[in-house]
């Protein structure tokens, strides 16, 4: 009798245990932390490595830069658009790419030097990445697929991505869309002045 009842315990025991591992691996994988860009850690342009849950309770916009594009002025708004809301928590990261037609050749050191001489860049420059192909960056690969936005591969330089302070993707904008543009001011004030969930 004194067998089985120690026998019924351990299995008892057992069960829950693996209740209770299943529960938690659920709540894992339902939570928002894998839904955001928090998990993921690249490198500045100086080589640093940055983790991206540093950004938590920011604003953030994401886009990949290019000095000798079509578009390269637009780091003039976008060095405009920091200062004027990087007291509001807001921040612009900064990825060169050389994806399209070979417009950011040089080295993390030279494109460093371009962008404060010509542009008086103040916000996040990171180490030139890939957007595209087999080697393309783990961060672009879950921003171009995140839901609720268009999907896809980026086109060009200076595609946008407006990240919510609990490090969603919350808007997708093309090179077009300028930085100081209406469309893209508004969005991101609209983003700036919601709270952050619990």
């Amino acid at each position: 009798m004194k067998k089985l009842f120690l026998i019924t315990v351990a299995m008892y025991l057992m069960l829950s245990t693996t209740k209770s591992y299943s529960f938690e691996n659920r709540e894992m994988k339902g939570n928002n932390v894998d839904k955001s860009i928090y998990g993921f850690t690249v490198k500045d342009i100086d080589g640093k490595e940055i983790y991206l849950s540093q950004y938590k309770g920011k604003v953030l916009l994401i886009v990949n830069v290019a000095s000798k594009c079509g578009y390269t002025p637009q780091y003039e708004g976008l060095q405009k658009i920091y200062e004027k809301y990087k007291d509001q928590g807001f921040e612009v990261l900064a990825f060169p790419c050389n994806d399209f037609k070979g417009q950011e050749p040089g080295t993390n050191e030279e494109i460093k030097e371009f962008c404060s001489s010509n542009y008086g860049v103040t916000f996040n420059l990171f180490d030139k990445i890939k957007v595209l192909g087999d080697e393309k960056s783990r961060l672009y690969d879950k921003l171009i697929s995140s839901e609720g936005i268009e999907q896809g591969d980026v086109k060009w330089n200076f595609e946008k991505f407006l990240i919510s302070k609990e490090g969603m993707v919350v808007g997708r904008f093309r090179s077009k869309v300028k930085p100081d543009s209406d469309e893209l001011i508004e969005a991101i004030e609209e983003v700036l002045r919601k709270q952050v969930s619990e």
